[in-house]
């Protein structure tokens, strides 16, 4: 569905009083802290997608809803034990037990300290009332959500970027719907892009109703993927898709791994993409960042380290690395508000929102 003109031109505006408010607002994000989402069925029939879980007690529930005490799939708290403070270079993945500990192990490895938002937890960015708040963190990873965002959700997550901070979505096929609730990752993740209330795909991502079992060779040609195909973690070069979705990018999206030679742009495995101070990733397969350990009742795949020689697990810590926030530097023209290196309309959007009496009264 095309947007009409003038929706579009409102999309756009709405879009930039959103980066405006967040930057007058004075909300903010923090660096080297990774919080992994649970509240959106990740455990749900064969999946495991944490980074810990010291008990096994929820199950499925009605609208598709984690309902503790209704089952035996994993029920992951805050904090992974044992405590990230014990883990050295040599510690295993299996130090945790979720099949994304391997992911959360590497991030401690690497200097970054990690949670999880438990079931039942508030998506929330800029409430104070919420510990677990989004401004609390740098990184926001959401694997294979199986239920959908609510619209105050929706707009939490993408204030968040807005205001600097990093998200990771991680979906899966079209059909993949393992809570049973009619909705799939694909359409989920839709949904967060199109019905947002704000801006229409505001990271410039499709996911596309597909599905694709697949070893891919055919890494980006275009230097800005760099950080994410040659970063710290070590050197990217194939992507292997266990019945995956190919993702559609455009304005600043880009695809940093390809399904096949044309490296078309509706036809991408592993996407990056920039918005406001932000910047997020998307990853159309779950197989990857399985580590093949976890819930013992489940049956897991070793796709972190053991396919395409280790490349999943490199491609998703340089993109952390590269996602992970920096403060910016002061102004040199303290008219220039938003930062882009000129004075103009945006400038006075930030201004207009923060109007006012000083101190809100």
């Amino acid at each position: 569905m095309q947007l009409s003109r003038h929706a579009a031109r409102a999309s756009i505006a709405i879009g930039l009083l959103v980066l405006a408010a967040a930057k007058a607002s004075g909300q903010s994000v923090t660096p080297n802290k990774v919080l992994f989402d649970a509240t959106k069925a990740q455990m749900a029939g064969n999946a495991d997608w944490i980074i810990d879980a010291d008990v096994r007690n929820v199950g499925t529930g009605a609208g598709g809803a984690m309902v503790v005490g209704g089952g035996s799939d994993s029920n992951p708290q805050r904090f992974p034990t044992p405590p990230q403070s014990g883990i050295t270079a040599s510690t295993p993945e299996t130090y945790w037990s979720g099949a994304l500990s391997a992911w959360g192990v590497e991030l401690v490895k690497r200097g970054f300290s990690v949670e999880t938002l438990p079931i039942g937890s508030r998506i929330t960015f800029g409430d104070t009332t919420n510990v677990q708040d989004l401004s609390n963190y740098g990184i926001y990873v959401i694997p294979e959500p199986n239920i959908l965002f609510t619209l105050a959700e929706k707009q939490a997550i993408i204030r968040f970027v807005a205001a600097g901070g990093g998200v990771f979505l991680g979906g899966n096929h079209s059909g993949s719907d393992r809570n049973n609730d009619t909705f799939d990752p694909v359409e989920i993740y839709n949904d967060l892009f199109s019905n947002n209330g704000i801006v229409a795909n505001p990271f410039g991502f499709l996911s596309n109703a597909n599905s694709f079992t697949v070893i891919a060779s055919f890494p980006s040609t275009d230097l800005s993927a760099s950080p994410i195909l040659n970063g710290p973690a070590g050197a990217v070069t194939a992507i292997e898709y266990n019945a995956g979705s190919t993702i559609t990018v455009s304005g600043a999206a880009r695809g940093a791994l390809f399904r096949t030679a044309a490296r078309a742009n509706n036809d991408v495995m592993f996407a990056y993409s920039t918005y406001g101070l932000g910047k997020v990733v998307m990853l159309g397969d779950s197989s990857p960042p399985d580590d093949g350990t976890g819930d013992p009742g489940d049956t897991l795949f070793p796709g972190w380290a053991g396919e395409v020689a280790g490349d999943h697990g490199q491609a998703i810590i340089n993109a952390c690395i590269w996602m992970n926030p920096v403060a910016p530097p002061p102004p040199s023209c303290p008219e220039d508000i938003d930062g882009d290196g000129t004075v103009g309309g945006p400038d006075l959007a930030v201004l207009l929102q923060a109007w006012g009496t000083c101190g809100g009264k």
